[in-house]
């Protein structure tokens, strides 16, 4: 029988439907690390790969994540037999005459990322970590942490792992300049935006860690903060208000939006559901938020996101380090259990004896002016239409950030081949060529503004040339209209979304002038030309492989064509579905090209900047 890489995941075959499920996938998922823990207990080195902070910082990293999740389990009555390990490692890797010693902390640094779950893990369970150490250990513990927090963190959510080692500090009785704990406290409510809302700092940016950092954080605030803490009704308030926008970033079979940084973390995403439960916040009917979490957790149980020993790799859908970030090692995507914080509360918590409930979302489309958002519900798929966000600090931060449209089911595409014109998958974007090599996408924007459900952005590939698109929802469709100036001829290529492209050339491709459309055995993926006058020629893509998130090949239909010198109006109109009857009648029912006047009319008397564009640009 040929191998299968889905069976590799430790979450694979678990029907992850009650609270035992979701125990046994948390211990599934440590199981295959013990082999990888150095004999000192201190380090969990899981390959050769490396990230932009030294070796003996990803080894803390792959020792300290997994407790996001055995913490919660111990915490909520579970038992774990490896807590000596622990300890071991606690001791060691905080012993400056130790070989396995984690290193001091001098500056920002990845340590300070990490050390965050072991103040977690000091408040929560200070019986099993703490008391039971030699006073030795726990004298170089205290002054590792105490040392480690009195540097600068990035200005982001990093700011909360101060927090977050000062409860685990104050827990266990050691004591340190508590000013410092308020001043982080004040500068992350710098970032709220209003609505529920933050940024991830002073950047143009509003991903994942919102809801999996900003809010997550914030949440076991509300929990474990002492009473009378004026914080905890504010943090409840925002994440109240959060929920009702973010459950618009899943589907109803529990993908979460690929969009942003980070997402080898994976089921991190799903976080912000546990964390409502772990601070008693029922935001949503307890049902509802039951239901987001556990079909999220299903939804990567069905992927190959494992190597053959059961270690979660880097990667999205599959082991693929095209999309990592440069401070992703081995032992990142172990941030994924922060997902299994509610395994702390007791089975007979409202939110483990609720029944689930389906996600029961409609096609009508819900605009998020703080991200820069329209939400498009089709089945099996989120789609986000999308302007405002940037991010130039990280790779293929165009791609994770700036493209128009992003997407759970059919993810994104990361660029191979920045000088290979041709080659390049283009799904969601409209990339400009001066000379058939190299190309500009869409980085960044002038101006970002939401008028209804409509979205208008001003860009410039090079100084000399400006692009304004509207994109508007036509569900299952989306509409894109650009107009480009440009002082010289360019070429355009323009993509829509990728679907899994099978072996042997099953697929069945449609390239002909106006429309591009690839056509599996699963989905059904469509651009078409709604442009007035010439139609550029259309092309079913075969992507470069390991490109996309979600699968390793696809096909993208694409629309190519040249722009001539002066100002151009280009029109498209894509959409993908699941096979069936209902992507066969889309196909025979595009939308019609809008009205431009009426658009700019439309964006003149509402339009109002999305929130994301409103922090000044960073190089």
């Amino acid at each position: 029988m040929t191998y299968d890489p889905v069976s590799a995941n430790p979450l694979h075959g678990n029907p992850l439907q009650t609270r035992a499920d979701v125990e046994k996938g948390l211990r599934d998922l440590f199981a295959p690390l013990l082999p990888y823990f150095s004999a000192g207990g201190a380090r969990v080195r899981l390959d050769g790969a490396g990230a932009h902070f030294d070796r003996a910082a990803a080894d803390l990293e792959g020792f300290a994540r997994p407790l996001w999740g055995l913490t919660p389990l111990a915490a909520g009555g579970g038992d774990f037999e490896h807590w000596e390990l622990y300890r071991q490692g606690l001791a060691n890797g905080t012993d400056p005459d130790h070989p396995e010693y984690w290193g001091e902390v001098n500056a920002t640094d990845q340590r300070m990322v990490e050390l965050a779950a072991i103040g977690f893990t000091l408040k929560l369970l200070p019986h099993l970590v703490w008391d039971p150490l030699p006073q030795k250990a726990k004298d170089n513990l205290a002054a590792y942490l105490v040392h480690a927090r009195r540097f600068d963190y990035a200005d982001n959510n990093w700011k909360f792992f101060r927090i977050l080692v000062d409860l685990g500090l104050d827990q266990c009785g050691v004591d340190f300049d508590r000013s410092l704990t308020d001043k982080y406290l004040d500068e992350l409510d710098g970032f709220y935006l209003g609505d529920g809302w933050y940024r991830d700092g002073n950047v143009r940016r509003l991903d994942h860690y919102i809801p999996f950092a900003m809010h997550f954080y914030g949440l076991i605030y509300v929990r474990l903060a002492k009473p009378g803490d004026p914080r905890v009704a504010v943090y409840k308030e925002r994440a109240s208000q959060f929920a009702t926008d973010i459950e618009h970033w899943f589907d109803e079979d529990g993908g979460a939006l690929a969009f942003g940084r980070s997402l080898t973390y994976r089921f991190a995403c799903g976080g912000f559901w546990g964390a409502l439960a772990f601070a008693d916040l029922e935001a949503l009917p307890w049902g509802r938020i039951k239901g987001h979490f556990l079909r999220h957790l299903r939804w990567w149980s069905r992927l190959p996101i494992a190597n053959r020993d059961g270690v979660l790799s880097i990667g999205y859908g599959y082991p693929d380090l095209f999309m990592s970030e440069s401070y992703n090692s081995a032992g990142s995507p172990y941030w994924a259990l922060k997902a299994f914080l509610p395994l702390a509360l007791p089975a007979d918590h409202p939110f483990w004896t609720a029944e689930e409930a389906p996600a029961e979302f409609d096609a009508e489309p819900v605009p998020l002016r703080h991200p820069g958002m329209v939400m498009m519900h089709t089945p099996g798929n989120i789609v986000a239409l999308s302007s405002g966000q940037q991010n130039w600090q990280m790779r293929h931060g165009a791609e994770k950030y700036a493209k128009f449209v992003y997407s759970s089911r059919y993810g994104f595409s990361v660029e191979a081949d920045e000088r290979s014109y041709d080659q390049g998958a283009f799904d969601g974007a409209l990339a400009l060529s001066d000379d058939r090599r190299h190309y500009r996408v869409r980085e960044t924007n002038e101006s970002a503004r939401i008028a209804g459900d409509a979205l208008h952005a001003v860009w410039k590939p090079w100084d000399d040339v400006t692009v304004e698109t509207w994109l508007l929802p036509a569900s299952p469709w989306h509409i894109r209209l650009h107009r480009i100036t440009t002082p010289r001829p360019l070429h355009a290529t323009e993509g829509g979304f990728a679907i899994a492209r099978a072996d042997m050339n099953a697929d069945r491709y449609i390239d002909e002038p106006g429309r591009a459309a690839a056509i599996s055995a699963s989905d059904v993926s469509a651009i078409l030309d709604l442009s007035v006058g010439g139609k550029r020629e259309g092309r079913a893509f075969r992507a470069l492989p390991n490109t996309n998130l979600i699968v390793s090949k696809t096909i993208v239909p694409q629309l190519r064509g040249a722009i001539p010198a002066g100002t151009t109006l280009l029109a498209s109109a894509a959409m993908a579905l699941p096979a069936g009857a209902a992507a066969e009648a889309a196909l025979a029912a595009p939308p019609a090209l809008p009205d431009l006047a009426e658009l700019e009319a439309l964006f003149a008397r509402e339009g109002v900047d999305v929130s994301a564009i409103l922090v000044p640009e960073r190089f």
